[in-house]
């Protein structure tokens, strides 16, 4: 039996790692943490995401869990989720990071602290995007410099970083398969008389609007033809349940910075 607390356990996120994490005979729900000032902190963690009485208090901080915590799986935001990695490390406590919105001190902070425990760290867990980052290396790989690389993606409007962790992996393949510094070649928004587009330069548009779940389209323009490859998640359970996956499988690995790469054997 693997013993897994999630992290922001009571947002959109973290409510249905919980619920689908009961269909799961090797996992046991141990643990619940949300922020200090959360209204529920203290109650049951079931009633609080509607799913009736589960046995787990909501608590603020990891070090109120009595049983031992075999999987930390995090969805809350980069401060929290630094502090969190911080005191896995410290005991020995694997990770799954689902977090988005970490700049590239926090990333390499999180990687100091792998060096002690196994992490999975991924904006995004479905199976069918990581297939796609697989697929879009080899596509750019091909297409090389002859086509224009847009990348637009679309997100509820109460998500709070842009563009989204999925659409800059992306462009961070993109870049990679094509030798460019993304630093570089990334153009975040277009307004007025902006010259010609540069041959070299990556688009990442973003839109916010209503209930999306999350929509990425990465488009390819070349002279008299174009490749538009889109992957539109419907339900927040894809990325859980491959959260679930990443955590079964984080569990037997040594120390290590991993993604959802590694967790698919892609």
């Amino acid at each position: 039996m693997l013993n897994i607390t999630v992290s922001g356990a009571a947002g959109r996120m973290g409510s249905r790692i919980i619920a689908l994490s009961r269909e799961y005979e090797k996992l046991k729900l141990v643990g619940a943490i949300e922020r200090k000032d959360h209204k529920s902190i203290g109650h049951d963690v079931g009633e609080t995401i509607g799913l009736g009485k589960l046995g787990v208090n909501l608590l603020s901080d990891i070090s109120g869990i009595r049983e031992k915590i075999d999987v930390l799986i995090e969805f809350s935001n980069p401060e929290s989720s630094i502090e969190h990695v911080k005191t896995a490390s410290q005991k020995g406590i694997s990770m799954v990071i689902g977090t988005t919105g970490f700049n590239k001190e926090q990333t390499e902070e999180i990687k100091t602290c792998t060096s002690k425990i196994p992490c999975v760290l991924a904006p995004n867990m479905s199976i069918g995007v990581n297939l796609l980052l697989k697929v879009l290396k080899d596509i750019a790989g091909v297409l090389g410099d002859d086509y224009d690389i847009e990348i637009v993606e679309a997100h509820h409007r109460l998500k709070k970083d842009a563009p989204s962790g999925t659409a800059l992996k992306m462009a961070q393949v993109l870049a990679q398969s094509l030798d460019r510094n993304l630093d570089d070649v990334a153009v975040y928004a277009r307004k007025g008389m902006i010259g010609e587009r540069t041959k070299k330069e990556i688009g990442i548009q973003t839109v916010r609007a209503g209930d999306i779940v999350g929509e990425h389209t990465v488009l390819f323009g070349g002279l008299g033809e174009r490749i538009e490859i889109t992957h539109r998640a419907s339900s927040r359970d894809t990325f859980a349940r491959g959260a679930l996956k990443a955590a079964l499988w984080v569990s037997k690995q040594k120390p290590g910075f991993y993604d959802m790469q590694d967790v698919l054997g892609l």
